[in-house]
Order: C-alpha cells, then sequence, then structure tokens
C-alpha cells in the first residue's frame, strides 16, 4: 500500500488488526484493534537491546502509524505488567494523550514508573478491578484471569460489533498456580460456546511437546532441591516479577529453616507492589544482607536478581566479588528461571565465574526448580478446544513460532488461519480474514536520553566503528599541516609508523588534486578520507570510520 493510502486509512465499518511490536519477535508487545473509526491499543511494552545496538539497553516499537492518528485511539489496555508489555509507556503514554486501564497489581507498577518519569500528573491511569467490564467506543472489554509467571495475567474478552475476540496476553495452564485464580476450564467453555470470532494467541513455546508445569511442583522442587545442601549456603536466582515464586521461596525458607535475604531493586520494588496489593501476606522477615554474612551458613537462604546474566544486576556482582554477599567454595546457586533466548553468553560468564570458585550450580535442567509462564503444545490444544475460534491469530513469537502455531491450529480445525507480522495490517471481519494492506512498523531505541530510530545514521556508525575502528584527519590553517590519530586499531608498537605514513599519504592524496578541487572543501575532505582509510588496510587488515577535519581557514595550496 502506498504511504498516501496508509496516511489515510481509517478503521471503517470493519474490525481490523496490527501489531506494531511484538509479532516476529519475542518482546516488545504492541497491538491495536481497529473499528468504526476508532482505534484501541493493546500493551505498550519494550525489549532489552542485544549486540546489534552497542551502547543501547532499551528498545521500543515505533509508534508512527498510531501517533499520527491519536486523536482515533481510545485508550490504551494492559494485559499485565512484565517490561515487554509496559515497559514503553513512560516513554510514549503521554505523547499519545489516552487513558491508560489495568489491573492493580499492575496499574501499581505502571504508577510508579509515572511517577518516577514525572508523569503522574500527564497520563490517566484507570485501575479496573478484575469483575469489572468497561466500554470504549465500539470496544466493550472485560479482563478474564489466565495463569502466567506474574500477578495478575490476564486474557481480554475484546466485544465489537462485528464478533468477540480472545486476546490471550502470555499465559499458560496451571492446576496450582499459587497467586490468583485463573479461569477454569469451564469458563474457558463457556465463551467459546458464546462464539468467538478471533483467538490472539501467545506463541512463545509452541515448540515445546510438553505442558509447561504449575508453580506448586516448582515450589516442591526447590525445597527438594535446598535440603540436599544443608549446612551450605544458598542462593536463588529468579524473575522479580513472578510473585507466586517469590511466596514459594518465602515458604521454602520456613520449611528449611533458613532466614530470608533479598537483594535486588527489582525485588524490593515487587515485593511492596505485591503485599500493597494483596500478596506475599506470609512472606517470612526479610533479613539485611550483613545480617545473612554472619550467619552460620547454612542458616541462610539469598535471593537476588541477575539470572539473565545483567552485568549491573546482584549476582553478577556477587559473581564478579563486587557485593556485600559473599558466596565461597561449596555454596550453592539454583537458576529458578530460564533462559530468554540471546542472554546464553552472558549467562554462561556468571556461570563460569562460579563454578571457577568452587560454587555448585544448579539449573533447571538438574531440577523442578522452573517452568515457563507460557503454553506448550498441549496447552494451546486445550484452549483451542475450549475457545472453538473461528480465526486463529499466532501473536507473540518470532516468525517460525507464529507459523508454527498457525499449523497446529490447523491441525486442531481451526477453520481460517491468519499469520502476519509487524506493520500487517489485518481485516478480522466482515468477509474473509486476512492481511490487506502494509504500515510503518520498525523499531526505536533509547539512546542515552534520546529516542531514534534503531537504523538510523548515529547506530550504523557506531557499529562500524565498534568493529572496525576509527581513523580522525585534521587539516589544519598552514600548509601541508596534517594530524592523523587511530582508535581501536590493533596497532601498538606500530602506531608512530602507521600516523607518520597516513599523515604523508593525505598530503600527497591532496597535492594531486588539480585546479579548482584543490581549494573545494568537499574535494580535499574526500581525498583526505580515502588516504588515510587506505593506510589503515595497509598496516591493520581494516577498514575504519574516517573522520576528516577542515579546520576553519585550512589551506592546502
Amino acid at each position: 500500500m502506498s504511504a498516501e493510502k496508509s496516511a489515510r486509512l481509517k478503521p471503517g465499518k470493519e474490525l481490523l488488526f496490527c501489531a506494531l511490536g511484538g509479532s516476529g519477535e519475542i518482546g516488545m508487545n504492541v497491538n491495536l484493534y481497529g473499528c468504526e473509526g476508532k482505534w484501541l491499543m493493546v500493551d505498550l511494552g519494550m525489549t532489552f537491546s542485544g549486540n546489534e545496538y552497542p551502547g543501547v539497553e532499551l528498545v521500543f516499537a515505533d509508534l508512527d502509524f498510531i501517533e499520527e492518528r491519536r486523536k482515533d485511539l481510545i485508550g490504551v489496555v494492559l494485559t499485565h505488567a512484565h517490561e515487554d508489555h509496559i515497559g514503553a509507556v513512560p516513554y510514549f503514554a503521554a505523547e499519545l494523550g489516552v487513558p491508560l486501564y489495568a489491573t492493580p497489581f499492575t496499574a501499581r507498577l505502571v504508577a510508579e514508573k509515572l511517577k518516577e518519569a514525572g508523569l503522574s500528573r500527564e497520563v490517566k491511569l484507570n485501575v479496573v478491578d478484575h469483575l469489572d467490564n468497561f466500554d470504549l467506543g465500539p470496544f466493550g472489554i472485560r479482563y478474564l484471569p489466565l495463569a502466567h509467571s506474574i500477578a495478575e495475567g490476564n486474557a481480554l474478552v475484546i466485544e465489537t460489533p462485528y464478533g468477540r475476540i480472545l486476546h490471550t496476553g502470555d499465559w499458560k495452564l496451571d492446576d496450582e498456580p499459587l497467586v490468583g485464580v485463573p479461569a477454569t476450564a469451564a469458563e474457558l467453555t463457556q465463551i467459546g460456546d458464546e462464539g468467538v470470532l478471533a483467538l490472539v494467541c501467545d506463541s512463545t513455546n509452541v515448540f515445546n511437546d510438553k505442558a509447561s508445569g504449575s508453580e506448586g511442583a516448582v515450589a516442591r522442587g526447590l525445597i527438594e532441591e535446598v535440603v540436599k545442601h544443608k549446612g551450605r549456603r544458598v542462593l536463588i536466582t529468579t524473575f522479580a516479577s513472578n510473585v507466586a515464586r517469590l511466596q514459594s521461596l518465602g515458604e521454602l525458607a520456613k520449611a528449611t529453616g533458613r532466614e530470608l535475604c533479598v537483594t535486588g531493586r527489582s525485588l524490593d520494588r515487587i515485593i511492596a507492589v505485591a503485599k500493597a496489593s494483596g500478596y506475599l501476606k506470609d512472606l517470612p522477615n526479610i533479613i539485611s544482607v550483613d545480617r545473612a554474612m554472619d550467619l552460620p551458613r547454612g542458616e541462610v537462604l539469598i535471593v537476588a536478581t541477575g539470572g539473565q546474566g545483567e552485568a549491573r544486576a546482584a549476582l553478577a556482582r556477587i559473581a564478579d566479588g563486587n557485593h556485600d554477599v559473599k558466596l565461597e567454595e561449596g555454596d550453592v546457586v539454583l537458576f529458578s528461571s530460564r533462559q530468554i533466548p540471546g542472554n546464553e553468553i552472558a549467562i554462561g560468564r556468571i556461570q563460569n565465574q562460579l563454578a571457577g570458585k568452587g560454587i555448585t550450580i544448579v539449573t533447571d535442567r538438574q531440577g523442578m526448580i522452573h517452568v515457563s509462564g507460557h503454553p506448550g503444545r498441549p496447552e494451546l490444544e486445550a484452549m483451542y478446544g475450549w475457545i472453538r475460534p473461528e480465526i486463529l491469530v499466532p501473536v507473540h513469537g518470532e516468525v517460525r513460532h507464529m507459523r508454527e502455531q498457525g499449523r497446529l491450529g490447523k491441525a486442531a480445525g481451526i477453520p481460517q488461519i491468519v499469520t502476519q507480522k509487524n506493520g500487517d495490517m489485518v481485516r478480522l471481519a466482515p468477509g474473509k480474514p486476512g492481511k490487506f494492506a502494509e504500515v510503518r512498523a520498525g523499531r526505536l531505541i533509547l539512546d542515552g536520553d534520546i529516542i531514534s530510530p534503531a537504523d538510523g545514521e548515529a547506530m550504523a556508525m557506531r557499529r562500524r566503528m565498534a568493529h572496525n575502528g576509527l581513523v580522525v584527519v585534521a587539516i589544519g590553517h598552514h600548509k601541508h599541516r596534517v594530524k592523523v590519530e587511530a582508535f581501536g586499531l590493533p596497532l601498538v608498537e606500530d602506531y608512530a609508523a602507521f600516523v607518520e605514513e597516513a599523515e604523508d599519504d593525505v598530503m600527497a592524496a591532496i597535492a594531486k588534486l588539480k585546479g579548482g578541487n584543490r581549494h573545494d572543501e568537499g574535494s580535499v575532505a574526500e581525498a583526505a578520507r580515502l588516504a588515510a582509510r587506505k593506510a589503515a588496510g595497509r598496516w591493520s587488515g581494516k577498514k575504519p570510520q574516517v573522520k576528516v577535519m577542515l579546520l576553519a581557514g585550512a589551506t592546502v595550496a
């Protein structure tokens, strides 16, 4: 579709769906539903940067499409409080200028984010009781609790003039969720009996042949594991947001006669918000790190952030020996979390540091100490059977995950499968469902204090510098005054000789310029750039970025 047509795009007497994030990657979830002139946004998440964005931590979906239509956007409904669903709120909610809707636990965490960003008065945050229905334009919405690895994980039942949507958010099936009361099979079946046009469904674990497992089983598995290590100091790292897991760890401490110590700001924040929301009522008293270090080794249980290898989290600093928590040979670290794809190297580095100190490492491969918060194939098939949608729209996954869920849904008898990716505009009704247009969808990065395009020139230059280094050529006021400096090239003993030769090459290249080119700044700069780059290639085998600075009044004649 042309840019002109995209600019005019407005939902008419129809029901549209478009993902701006989260379809084609795991994380950064932003979904739009369009109906009768209005847009509804579900979730406003972010993802964490990888090596492709040097110097960047946070990545967001490009919201340009909906920002151009903000007058038709009627609200942002948040399914739950994981960062990939709420992390972009403090960066974009005020600009979008529409109210937010969330259940109490999620709302408290979002309110803290808005407060930290100084936006509490600029963004309206509506707290929705779990059982309350509410209307936003042509959409009728109610939360449907489903199990997940955080308190108050929810699906959304969205009523429209063209049919009902079940937007699952992140979910799993759990017979022992420990926190919250998820919808039962009977309740889900009733929704299916009433008719569902489209199931918009989490694809993350579609390649898992087994169900994800229960938090109750993890609680028992953790106790079984910890009792094996009597007399040893035990540290457990887990996702801070998993309130059910934190409750299990509190029970574990009491069951094994250990004092509970918690270290990590995100853990402190989640515990405070969970208690304010009515969870973790029986959590034992938390002792300080100093007190924990004074206790006999077998009488303390430490819970720490950093299981994904985050460099500034507690576990990384403990492994480095730069934390008040000290682990010694014979101590035990339990990774009660899964490796998020892309974090394997960082996690492995920390595990190697710990192993090098003689610390025992236990992961979910060695014991029942973690389960995923996303549905495996048996859970997906069960949901299909209960809901019986006319259309399946896989989301929340890489392309391979979503395609595989489409195949699974088709095999289960779902009549229509809509495979889509970020930016695909899909018409769900009326008529045959499918993509009919593409809109702008990309990535933005938080680079320092500035949000900018992920594919911008600054990031491209930074990547090139990271791989090949930088050479700076300064051409001064007087004839033949050239200075070359190199950064990041593999030159140590040869550096002075390289600089001398590069400066000579630059002056020779400039001297070869003919006529008016000798006084044309562009011609001079390009000749200097090419000469310096060739010299760097000869000496180092690299092709660095070259920056030429012509100082004011520089002459080369």
